[in-house]
């Protein structure tokens, strides 16, 4: 018998991320009998709730009035009261702030109940056709580009999937920066609108999907999922990438040949490693 929901108790709830029918029985419960219902964007959650004629009232958490809302919901939760979180589509706290509200009730020992749903990140995924016995989730990358740049070459000599989430209009930029940073020739799946009616997946390399999105306009949001770096690649430190292009320059090999040749080798952008090329003097060096 189902005793759920108890007082004093968060439920993190996951809603639909396109699709109304990927909601579960017990979150439509969840939401029908707690007595609030913290939600990221009220109206946006309005039309769920009017979709499965539920009548609990609502109160808006979002990432602009996390710091006051977040006393109000614990001293609601402290008296007994039992709140459904959830956020505009998918699982609560992924790239949302809801995070934080639920590491506070976990600081002030109230219970924390999950109520899994949809995630796009997931989703795209399990169809991505890329490995998924081990990945790592990356959410939105910087809206800078020099930031993104930096953070991008962090993961260089990540072996797991990567998945990102982009919006339409940073889409071209983050597809060109992931070509100069991972390499043009690394395996990428763009998973549009998943579960709604212009569902798209597409398949290929980076250097494709950047012609490709070239010559259409991006629509809709995005989860980028994209290959590791081979296992088998070497990963070589910066000293040792140093190490070896001045080998090869003292051989008589230009810096931009030794580069090039090292990059294949590596995997990793011939334009980082030729950086690092041009660091290297040597005593004979005419170039």
């Amino acid at each position: 018998m189902q005793t759920d929901p108890k007082p004093g108790t968060l439920y993190v709830v996951g809603t639909p991320i396109g699709n109304l029918e990927d909601i579960t029985f017990r979150a439509v419960r969840i939401l029908q009998n707690v007595d609030l219902i913290a939600a990221e964007d009220t109206r946006h959650t309005g039309k769920l709730l009017q979709h499965f004629q539920i009548q609990t009232g609502q109160i808006s958490y979002h990432e602009h009035n996390r710091s006051s809302r977040i006393p109000e919901l614990l001293e609601h939760l402290t008296n007994g009261k039992a709140i459904a979180l959830v956020s505009d589509a998918g699982m609560p706290g992924i790239s949302d702030p809801g995070y934080e509200l639920v590491k506070a009730c976990v600081e002030a020992g109230i219970t924390v109940v999950p109520i899994p749903g949809a995630s796009a990140a997931i989703a795209a995924l399990s169809a991505s056709g890329l490995p998924t016995d081990r990945f790592v989730f990356e959410g939105f990358l910087a809206a800078k580009t020099q930031q993104r740049r930096e953070y991008l070459e962090s993961l260089q000599t990540e072996s797991r999937t990567l998945i990102f989430y982009e919006s339409p209009h940073r889409l071209r930029d983050t597809l060109q920066d992931l070509g100069e940073t991972f390499g043009s020739d690394r395996q990428i799946v763009l998973a549009r609108e998943l579960t709604k009616f212009y569902e798209e997946f597409w398949r290929g390399t980076i250097a494709e999907a950047i012609s490709h999105y070239s010559q259409r306009e991006p629509q809709g949001e995005y989860t980028l999922v994209v290959a590791g770096t081979p296992a088998s690649q070497p990963q070589l430190t910066e000293a040792e990438l140093k190490a070896e292009l001045e080998q090869m320059m003292r051989q008589g090999i230009s810096r931009s040949q030794a580069s090039r040749q090292l990059a294949k080798f590596t995997s990793l952008p011939r334009r980082q490693i030729y950086q690092l090329a041009l660091s290297i003097v040597l005593d004979s060096d005419s170039e």
